[in-house]
């Protein structure tokens, strides 16, 4: 008798309801680039950071579509998991 397929495991809870467009750090690490400037449009897909973890570059892109409202970091920013980088709206 085979066993069970485990349960998939629950995703985080956003920092942000979803569809804010908040876009947040999934892990902590130090922002190397910002590519878009405040007030920017951007599509949903679209590269917007690139941030360094563990020493490696990893690339945050944007999850809905819209102009950049706010930019709350700054190049050389170290942060947190779930810190919000840019809001899109």
């Amino acid at each position: 008798m085979a066993a069970p397929a485990p349960a998939p495991a629950a995703a985080p809870a956003p920092a942000v309801p979803a569809g804010a467009g908040s876009i947040t750090a999934p892990m902590p690490g130090k922002v190397l680039k910002i590519l878009v400037a405040q007030g920017a449009a951007v599509t949903a897909g679209q590269l917007v950071i690139i941030l360094e973890a563990m020493k490696m570059e990893n690339e945050i892109f944007t999850t809905v579509a819209g102009s950049v409202s706010q930019i709350c970091c700054k190049e050389g920013d170290t942060v947190s998991t779930g810190d919000t980088l840019l809001v899109v709206a």
